[in-house]
């Protein structure tokens, strides 16, 4: 089992930035990766970046060059800059484990104003 808090979300005017964090705990030597997904009201979930146990990283093309993964030990991080009101969105800290399960934090609210 692993246990996932998200923290930093909020409100920000367009162009700002916000920084995200995602703690795991429990079963967390069987993290193989650690990913931020979002959904946004009337949509589905997608998924926005993600990062391997070795550190190899994907983004969502709306979110290249704009948003960084990173990872230290058991916390991910997203750091998101230049945002804009397309990224309001609840997001969600996953981990999909060696052994194929899925684990998802409560989410936290991203609000970006124009």
């Amino acid at each position: 089992q692993v246990r996932l808090v998200e923290s930093g979300g909020g409100s920000v005017q367009a162009g700002g930035s916000l920084r995200l964090s995602c703690a795991a705990s429990g079963s967390v030597v069987s993290i193989s990766v650690m990913g931020w997904y979002r959904q946004a009201p009337g949509k589905q979930r997608e998924l926005v970046a993600r990062i391997s146990r070795s550190g190899s990283t994907n983004y969502a093309d709306s979110v290249k060059a704009r948003f960084t993964i990173s990872r230290d030990k058991n916390t991910m991080y997203l750091q998101m800059n230049s945002l804009n009101p397309e990224d309001t969105a609840v997001y969600y800290c996953n981990t999909a484990t060696y052994s194929g399960f899925d684990f998802w934090g409560q989410g936290t609210q991203v609000t970006v104003s124009s």
